[in-house]
């Protein structure tokens, strides 16, 4: 009979799945066949690769320093490496340790383009010190830290700016035609045209061109040509009849023409001008005319003059005076040396005009004297002159065409601390209300 009752060690079955006893052993094995591919792959590629080699056998290779050094005082040139070639050239000396054979530079008294002196970028001699001592060198880290030499496409662009900056500026000619009437005593000139004027718009490389003529030194008579859009060989063919000149006038008479671009905008542009005096001319020969051409020539202004002005800041009345006293050492905007200067005022508020008052125009004047005063209101809630500001345009007066300016006067706001006096000019005023301060300022274009 058998115990049920006995607690000895009772031995369990494993349940596999239903596979058999032969089928656990063989995928045992093939688990550890596996094991041994993968360690055999592993030790091939490590010895291929040299890793089993000790470190101490290893070669050991540091980094060259990158920092730049002096040339030695008895060193004729400087010398620079890596070269990328990694070949030392003839009569070359690798220092002991060096990775790469140097590169020298030319030496002093050959040019970087001369053909004789220049190197190849991977060879140059062997630099050796006038005392026998060891080569110092430059070293750079990257390639693009080296000189280079200047292409031959770099030379000739370098050459033609130089060659235009030394050409003298052209502005062009202009054609016209001169004849006198005996029986009207009258003068009469043709504009026939103006050809290679300068392009006044960049943007269309074109100018919008006219002609502006006077007779000096009455400065009387002033006309103008029409105005030929997006030009700069502009054909006008206008004939200009001056009445009441005697022929004997003729030998003082000097014509004054002025070619400018018109701008819709702004103030015109001034192209240049030319001066023809008639007193070595024959008018004589009714029948057929005169043909002249004309360079024209720029319109230089040397210094703009200065400007005497007198403010006074009232607070509790919320106005500014301005007193524009006179003008001095103004420049010459016509033939004759004079000028017929005026004045005008714009009050800015936040950097807007919004007050605008002119004194009388000065006739033939280079110091004109105006001893005018106006009073500008301040707008309605503006507390002291923070926001306020004053721009003075000086002008030469002209009964034809738009009067130009000779020069401009800021005082106030953002623009006046550029100008020494202006600034000064306008603390004065604003830190003492109730005083009229005056003071000098040199017009600006």
């Amino acid at each position: 009979m058998v115990d049920l009752h006995d607690d000895g060690p009772k031995i369990r079955a494993v349940d596999t799945g239903g596979l058999p006893p032969s089928g656990v052993v063989g995928v045992s094995v093939g688990a550890a066949l596996l094991v041994l591919l993968l360690g055999a792959a592993s030790w091939v590629c490590y010895r291929r690769r040299g890793g089993h080699k000790k470190l101490s056998e290893r070669p050991l290779t540091l980094r060259r320093p990158t920092a730049v050094k002096n040339p030695a005082p008895q060193s004729h040139y400087l010398k620079k490496s890596p070269s990328p070639t990694g070949k030392s050239p003839t009569g070359g000396k690798t220092p002991p340790g060096a990775r790469t054979p140097t590169t020298s530079l030319p030496p002093p008294g050959c040019g970087a383009l001369s053909p004789s002196c220049t190197t190849p970028r991977g060879s140059s001699p062997a630099h050796q010190s006038s005392r026998g001592g060891e080569a110092d060198r430059v070293t750079y880290e990257n390639e693009h830290d080296k000189p280079s030499t200047p292409s031959k496409e770099e030379l000739e662009l370098n050459e033609r700016n130089l060659a235009k900056e030394a050409q003298p500026t052209r502005l062009g000619k202009l054609h016209f035609k001169l004849r006198y009437n005996f029986d009207k005593n009258a003068l009469v000139v043709t504009i026939v045209r103006c050809s290679d004027l300068p392009a006044k718009d960049p943007a269309l490389t074109s100018s919008d061109p006219y002609v502006k003529l006077q007779l000096l030194p009455e400065k009387q008579h002033k006309v103008k040509t029409r105005v030929l859009r997006k030009t700069v060989n502009p054909v006008y063919d206008e004939d200009f009849t001056f009445y009441g000149i005697n022929y004997s006038q003729l030998q003082n008479i000097t014509l004054h023409f002025v070619v400018l671009s018109f701008d819709r905008y702004s103030r015109d542009d001034i192209i240049g001008e030319v001066v023809s005096p008639l007193g070595q001319l024959d008018f004589t020969n009714t029948e057929n005319c005169i043909s002249l051409t004309r360079e024209i020539n720029p319109r230089s202004l040397k210094g703009r003059g200065e400007l005497l002005v007198s403010l006074c800041h009232q607070p509790a009345a919320n106005r500014l005076t301005v007193v524009v006293l006179k003008a001095r050492n103004l420049p010459k905007m016509d033939i004759t040396g004079l000028s017929d200067p005026y004045v005008k005022i714009y009050l800015l508020y936040n950097g807007q005009r919004v007050a605008k008052k002119k004194t009388h125009v000065k006739k033939r004047t280079l110091n004109p004297v105006f001893n005018e005063s106006f009073v500008f209101d301040l707008p309605a809630g503006v507390v002291g002159l923070e926001s306020i500001s004053l721009e003075f345009l000086l002008l030469d007066w002209d009964r034809v065409t738009k009067n130009e300016v000779i020069g401009r006067l800021e005082l106030g706001g953002s623009r006046a601390t550029a100008c020494g006096s202006a600034n000064h000019h306008w603390s004065e005023v604003v830190t003492s209300p109730r005083r009229q301060i005056a003071e000098w300022h040199k017009l600006r274009e």
